[in-house]
């Protein structure tokens, strides 16, 4: 079987807000073909599951700055953020497998497991480009340390040179 939407699609859907990586129930809506107050109306039957870490709704400053980078962007957001009156939800990865046992449906599983690879992808690439950069810091140290010699003596020459003075007395020539 098939992937049944592409990682890079859903990684460009992936946002952070308040410092968690999240996805929106409009996406998560579009992603599951349903409507997103049929999405809600199912995460409201069964609130139990979803804490506030799970899932939060997004407050007015956030809700007007994703509509106005939306509509300075050409993004999936454009779309499903500006037929939005209320303020759509943000669930984390954990609010997202959640997800999966209030949505039953094929599709649902199916979409739930292609969001989770897209978010250990995303995880995967965040740890590598950690560890290049401390690779980088790693070199720039070591050859800061090699090349501080060079860059004394340098100095050293592009000092003037310190005037002589003349000496007083006599001189045995």
């Amino acid at each position: 079987m098939g992937q049944i939407i592409p990682i890079e699609q859903l990684t460009r859907r992936i946002l952070i807000l308040r410092s968690q990586r999240v996805m929106l129930s409009t996406d998560l809506a579009a992603l599951y073909e349903v409507e997103p107050k049929a999405l809600m109306q199912a995460v409201k039957r069964n609130a139990k599951r979803f804490p506030q870490d799970f899932m939060f709704q997004l407050n007015a400053r956030e809700f007007e700055h994703l509509r106005s980078r939306s509509v300075t962007a050409k993004s999936h957001l454009n779309k499903s953020l500006m037929k939005v009156r209320f303020a759509p939800y943000a669930f984390t990865q954990e609010g997202i497998a959640m997800l999966s046992s209030v949505l039953r449906s094929a599709r649902a599983i199916r979409v739930n497991i292609a969001i989770m690879r897209a978010f250990v992808q995303l995880r995967q690439m965040l740890l590598s480009h950690k560890e290049l950069a401390q690779k980088l810091a790693t070199l720039e140290r070591k050859y800061d340390a090699q090349f501080s010699v060079v860059f004394d003596a340098i100095r050293q020459l592009m000092n003037p040179p310190t005037p002589r003075r003349p000496s007083i007395g006599f001189s045995q020539s």
